[in-house]
């Protein structure tokens, strides 16, 4: 399952993070270390920070979007203290490592860290299933890039030592095949066309809308043949 779980880091400005990020990473028995668009890398420091963790770093995928990072995961995760208008859900950092790891043992996982002076901005939260929050003081609540990914993993790895996996199930009991992000995005995409096609969205202002409806596709937890569906629906609209 380690695996299956990826570490995302969006335009890291000190390479320093990058290698304290894949330390903590090895600490905690993962080893997927994907970098959106980092200002410094290759970077000897990088390799310096990582200690013996040093494979993690080389071996990190390297793309200029968010959308490539995460476009074959079923569950994306964005760490993020802020509170947002039209939010994704929002679970704290023990929350969504329990539902890891009892939903998610045979799907592509990401958690999505944001720049180390501004996090996560807008729509890149809107591209994550849930926002995940650690439960920080109120007054004091910016964490570093490296010890906020060591607190993540560190709650991964404990919900890995003391729960049984357990597989997301339909109320059939059989395993259900959830859509992945980029299906999701295809999805929104596509409906967000047809709404300004009939009429239904104004093109001046469409965010908040659009927002909405990932808000209410996100607590349903689709899955492909949902997804399919849906967009065999809107094709058929625009038919007519």
């Amino acid at each position: 399952m380690n695996d299956k779980i990826r570490i995302v880091l969006v335009n890291p400005s000190h390479p320093g993070n990058i290698g304290a990020a894949a330390r903590a990473m090895k600490n905690m028995g993962l080893r997927s270390l994907y970098l959106v668009d980092p200002q410094k890398f290759p970077h000897p420091e990088a390799i310096y920070r990582a200690s013996r963790a040093d494979g993690i770093v080389k071996n990190a995928v390297v793309v200029q979007t968010l959308d490539e990072a995460i476009k074959n995961c079923v569950y994306v995760f964005g760490a993020s203290t802020r509170d947002r208008v039209m939010s994704s859900p929002v679970l704290n950092v023990r929350e969504m490592s329990e539902k890891i790891i009892n939903e998610c043992a045979d799907d592509e996982v990401a958690i999505v860290f944001g720049r180390e002076r501004t996090g996560l901005n807008d729509a890149e939260i809107r591209r994550c299933q849930y926002q995940v929050k650690i439960p920080a003081v109120e007054d004091y609540s910016s964490l570093n890039l490296a010890a906020a990914v060591q607190v993540v993993t560190y709650e991964l790895r404990m919900a890995m030592l003391t729960q049984d996996v357990v597989l997301a199930k339909d109320n059939k009991g059989e395993s259900v095949d959830l859509a992945t992000a980029g299906e999701l995005e295809g999805l929104y995409q596509h409906l967000e066309e047809v709404m300004a096609e009939i009429g239904f969205l104004n093109t001046n202002k469409p965010r908040m809308m659009m927002s909405r409806f990932r808000k209410i596709f996100n607590h349903a937890e689709l899955d492909k043949e949902d997804v399919n569906l849906l967009r065999g629906m809107l094709k058929r609209i625009l038919a007519f």
